[in-house]
């Protein structure tokens, strides 16, 4: 190998997580992967932290290398909504990409965390040189507001028991696996259903009671009875 492309391959093993894994960009080269990792920049958070604030310039996407960052909103009233919790390789600010306006949403790091922000004027360059990128970033965007729209719906249209059981049917869809792993506190999860971390812990002590789940510590449940929570979240 060598020596230039040998300085290639360091630089993209020091940053990797940040571009490999994420889904718009996984079908690259090592090369074109190499022209993504040189335009971004590496930023380092403390847990609590916070990586933007509402009313910030809409500018970069950031995408999360290491540690995890939870994305909310913040109403007059002091109430949260939780948005989402975005793990290693997932993104957000990807309607920098499209539009320039402000930031209606705060990103806070969960845990040390590491960010990889692009600038949207670069990101705007690799579209041009890479069709494929924004066809696959459109496919992403498509699906968060999938993700949204059922949120919303979910919140105005049904109860917290019927929006709990759906949540944890939809992880154990996603795992594959009757055993699921909460991917946040019970806090966080109140503000994401849109109810309190008092009415959550019932719900899910109640759901233990009548043998349709098992509570293992905080975040540790196993699904026992599938078809009633399927019966419950469907109304």
């Amino acid at each position: 190998m060598s020596e230039i492309s040998e300085r290639h391959k360091q630089l993209i093993d020091s940053k990797e997580l940040c571009v490999a894994k994420v889904p718009f960009f996984n079908h690259l080269s090592t090369e074109e992967m190499l022209e993504i990792v040189m335009v971004s920049r590496h930023l380092n958070f403390k847990k609590g932290e916070i990586i933007f604030s509402e009313g910030n310039p809409l500018e970069y996407l950031y995408i999360v290398h290491l540690g995890r960052v939870k994305n909310y909103q913040l109403f007059e009233s002091g109430k949260e909504q939780l948005l989402r919790i975005l793990e290693p390789g997932e993104f957000m600010g990807e309607l920098a990409l499209f539009t320039e306006k402000k930031l209606d949403s705060y990103a806070e790091a969960m845990e040390k965390t590491q960010i990889c922000a692009i600038h949207r004027d670069d990101m705007q360059k690799l579209m041009q040189t890479h069709p494929s990128i924004a066809v696959k970033i459109l496919e992403q965007f498509s699906n968060r507001l999938d993700e949204t729209e059922r949120l919303v719906g979910q919140l105005s249209a049904k109860d917290v028991e019927m929006r709990t059981a759906g949540y944890l049917l939809r992880l154990s869809e996603e795992k594959e696996s009757p055993e699921i792993i909460l991917p946040m506190s019970k806090k966080d999860l109140a503000s994401y259903l849109g109810t309190t971390q008092e009415t959550i812990s019932r719900r899910l002590s109640n759901f233990q009671t009548n043998g349709w789940i098992e509570q293992k510590g905080h975040r540790n449940i196993t699904i026992l009875d599938k078809e009633a929570l399927s019966e419950l979240a469907a109304g």
